[in-house]
């Protein structure tokens, strides 16, 4: 599922593409050329129709951590909206409360996305990191629409929601919300990406973002991720990167991701390479699901006393 849209991917068929015989070695060969120069569009449909995509993530086969769902009268937003809280069950006690780590969805996506199985499956991921000496943490998602998670000119304050409603909320449910984390996908990855450089080092210890929907310009956006230019501009992280100095930061994007360039382009804007990297993959949760493990075992070592 693509859940922030390539401007301008045109509708290219099979037929057009693979022409079958000889033709066909030979339109491969063209387009993988043109892939890697990145002078061909419908990149991510190529790359999954030539079978470039890597292989999707499966979820660990284990009891997954308990979730909790629930509802919260949003002013912020303007509205209900759906929230979820996952701990892991511990086999020894400890003295003190859980970290959080916030998760933040993709675009057409819910507070449920986080934990269902057909998308990121993080209480299952989670369990195992656990299991297998990750530093424990809690997880908790929220509604967030298609806000591209800032303060909208129409009230919906999804920014606000999260910092003044979310967290405050999660830390009366015994969890330590001192110093969090970020994870998010797609929209949620740039999502992360703000928050964390809008709350600073003394908050935020790691922010791992996955195929975030990064664009260097405004004319070059998704219809109605952002107002208008001048808001793009003020919740831009295109060329603020030093705004995350102090702060634990992972990006990870497939190769055959329509943002790849872009999120390649922006992380060699930092003056530290931030962990994670790039390698095949599509703009979907069964890359995401790959690169779960390994984001959990960097948060968990980020937010670890």
């Amino acid at each position: 599922m693509h859940n922030a849209p390539a401007p301008g991917r045109p509708h290219l068929t099979r037929r057009r593409l693979l022409a079958g015989g000889a033709a066909t070695v030979v339109a491969g060969g063209a387009a993988l050329a043109g892939i890697e120069a990145e002078a061909l569009p419908g990149k991510a449909w190529l790359y999954h129709h030539l079978g470039l995509d890597g292989a999707d993530g499966v979820l660990p086969d284990l009891t997954p951590s308990p979730v909790a769902y629930d509802t919260f009268d949003s002013r912020a937003r303007g509205r209900r909206v759906g929230w979820a809280l996952a701990r892991p069950e511990l086999t020894t006690t400890t003295s003190s409360a859980l970290p959080l780590v916030v998760a933040l969805h993709g675009r057409g996506q819910d507070h449920r996305s986080a934990f269902r199985a057909d998308r990121m499956g993080l209480d299952r991921y989670l369990a195992d990191a656990v299991a297998h000496g990750v530093p424990p943490f809690a997880i908790a998602s929220v509604d967030g629409a298609e806000t591209y998670w800032h303060d909208r000119a129409d009230g919906d304050h999804a920014e606000t929601m999260v910092v003044e409603e979310l967290i405050p909320l999660i830390a009366e449910h015994g969890v330590d919300t001192s110093r969090i984390a970020f994870v998010g996908w797609s929209m949620g990855g740039f999502g992360g990406l703000h928050l964390a450089s809008a709350l600073g080092p003394d908050r935020v210890a790691a922010v791992a973002a996955l195929s975030p929907a990064l664009w260097p310009r405004y004319d070059d956006t998704a219809p109605h991720a952002y107002d208008d230019a001048a808001d793009f501009d003020r919740v831009r992280v295109w060329g603020r990167q030093r705004l995350l100095d102090g702060i634990d930061v992972r990006v990870d994007c497939g190769k055959g991701d329509p943002f790849y360039a872009n999120t390649r382009d922006y992380v060699a804007g930092f003056d530290h390479a931030p962990a994670g990297g790039f390698e095949l993959g599509d703009h979907d949760s069964g890359y995401w699901r790959r690169m779960v493990p390994g984001v959990l075992r960097f948060i968990g070592g980020a937010l670890s006393p």
